[in-house]
């Protein structure tokens, strides 16, 4: 279950990461973590063509669409909750996607400083 109190990497409340397409492990639009999120999707990134194609190299294809799903594929631009590990691989590689610090969950600072996700944030947001 989504934790409404949850609070992003500066320690305030959790903002929206997205809700066209809608993302988040709970499908709500935050990225909001759990129990049941094995994968730490708390990472609220702006996905990059060279991410994409990165993490689709490693096996997980986030650009073709899956209806069984209700997922749209994604594209350079659209807003995403990245699984937290999964960034920091694209971050070891050089191709991490910027990040935005507001909707960014806690939990992300277990597996990446907030130093790199600070020199990754987005700025014009």
């Amino acid at each position: 279950m989504a934790d409404e109190h949850a609070k992003n990497v500066m320690g305030q409340p959790l903002q929206m990461c997205c809700s066209n397409p809608m993302t988040g492990f709970y499908r709500n639009g935050y990225c909001h973590t759990g129990e049941a999120d094995t994968g730490s999707h708390v990472v609220a990134a702006v996905l990059t063509q060279e991410f994409l194609e990165f993490t689709k190299s490693r096996g997980n294809d986030l650009q073709t669409p899956r209806s069984m799903y209700d997922f749209p594929g994604l594209k350079a631009g659209d807003r995403w909750c990245l699984c937290a590990l999964r960034w920091k691989e694209a971050y070891e590689a050089g191709v991490a996607p910027p990040v935005i610090l507001g909707a960014t969950h806690e939990k992300a600072l277990k597996y990446i400083s907030l130093n790199v996700l600070n020199d990754h944030a987005l700025t014009d947001d």
